[in-house]
């Protein structure tokens, strides 16, 4: 949850609300309980995704100068999402994508066709990939294991 754009504020320069922390570092937590570990963290380069992607590193001892920003995940498409997804490289078994509604739902329904609604902020889909190559990932390529939301969180 991002802070109400201020008078002559950019909605690429929003700040996180105090909620959006809250839900942001408890993904991380989470994540750090069942022991998930990403090889790469890349994030949009609004300023409320890369806190988000921070926080969530932060709790996972995962070193935040590795935190990839990518100018093509803020406002992209479902088209330019997959795109950076293809481009992803082989030898990164999990990878964290820290990116905007609605493209990030729709393309996580588009690789699974399974059902996730409008991801809410914090929230994330874990997807199992059919093949060993991002370039391969497609429509229906993957499989929605879990879609959680902060508020699900056993803690």
């Amino acid at each position: 949850m991002a802070n109400e754009k201020e008078s002559g504020q950019k909605d690429i320069e929003r700040f996180l609300a105090s909620e959006g922390i809250q839900a942001a570092t408890k993904t991380g937590h989470h994540f750090k309980q069942e022991g998930i570990q990403p090889d790469m963290i890349i994030t949009s380069p609004a300023v409320r995704a890369l806190a988000t992607a921070t926080l969530i590193a932060e709790q996972l001892k995962y070193n935040t100068d590795q935190v990839h920003l990518n100018d093509e995940l803020y406002e992209g498409s479902v088209r330019t999402l997959l795109q950076v997804v293809n481009r992803l490289k082989d030898d990164w078994n999990k990878v964290f994508i820290v990116t905007h509604n609605p493209s990030v739902s729709y393309l996580a329904e588009y690789i699974t066709h399974g059902e996730v609604g409008s991801m809410v902020p914090g929230g994330y889909a874990h997807i199992r990939l059919a093949g060993d190559e991002w370039a391969q990932v497609s429509e229906s390529t993957g499989e929605l294991i879990e879609y959680k939301d902060p508020a699900s969180y056993d803690f």
